[in-house]
């Protein structure tokens, strides 16, 4: 079933949507393409407002319609946001284990980068960094997926990265880190 044009005395088929009314509601008419056009050609939101109201209007646009808050408001989401991120922050180093095997490493660019690129967090004890290479390995080795190069690549960069921190951890390592 076909629906027609609401313009006057036209009986092409409506398939564009335009506003009944100037109250922005969900209520649209329909109207073929020749008349649409004509009816946004001719449409202006703002007829019948005064120059107070749409500046108003074009203010509370600037925020989406909604309704701004001072930044020492307590319930303000950026204020929340960051303070759960300076918490984050500090609490991220509550929950580690004692950290004195920390004061024998001084990491340069090179270390940093190797930690990430293995996805450990920077000095990490040595076992731990053993053990999520040997699951890396295990991931991308050319063996376990159809030797694909792509693969093999990525294994070529995560070994250089093992290598890199072995050589930084070399002498100062005992058998607990």
């Amino acid at each position: 079933m076909k629906n027609i044009c609401e313009w006057k005395n036209c009986n092409k088929e409506g398939l564009y949507r335009a506003p009944k009314e100037k109250d922005n509601s969900k209520n649209y008419r329909l109207l073929c393409l020749e008349h649409v056009k004509e009816f946004n050609k001719n449409w202006n939101y703002f007829s019948g407002m005064s120059d107070y109201q749409v500046l108003e209007f074009l203010r509370s646009d600037m925020t989406w319609h909604k309704p701004t808050q001072s930044f020492s408001s307590s319930d303000n989401f950026f204020k929340i946001l960051w303070n759960n991120a300076l918490n984050d922050e500090v609490n991220k180093y509550k929950n580690f284990e004692n950290l004195s095997h920390m004061n024998k490493f001084k990491f340069n660019s090179n270390d940093i980068k190797a930690f990430e690129i293995l996805g450990v967090s920077v000095g990490l004890k040595w076992v731990k960094i053993q053990e999520k290479f040997k699951g890396l390995v295990k991931k991308f080795h050319p063996d376990m997926n159809a030797g694909n190069k792509k693969f093999e690549d990525k294994l070529k960069v995560i070994t250089l990265a093992y290598t890199q921190l072995k050589n930084t951890y070399k002498d100062k390592i005992d058998n607990k880190y």
